[in-house]
């Protein structure tokens, strides 16, 4: 379950890509493709030790990567 602060990728309504802290009122970021996008996230969720939520083009969640410090570690993906 993500948490207020964690970061989220998101599908604009122009086509463009989202990177959202939640709760916040700013993007952090809006790029022209997903990777981009996911390539960014990665930096800030790490840095912020949060986890990122990938949504699809569909909105529902393809990917969540956790850099957190839970223990144990919730990140199954990878």
């Amino acid at each position: 379950m993500a948490k207020k602060g964690d970061y989220r990728i998101t599908r604009t309504p122009e086509g463009d890509w989202k990177l959202k802290r939640d709760g916040a009122d700013r993007a952090v970021g809006v790029f022209d493709r997903q990777r981009d996008a996911i390539e960014r996230g990665k930096e800030v969720a790490e840095n912020a030790r949060r986890d990122l939520v990938i949504h699809g083009e569909d909105g529902r969640i393809r990917s969540k990567d956790s850099y957190g410090s839970e223990t144990p570690k919730r990140d199954r993906e990878h």
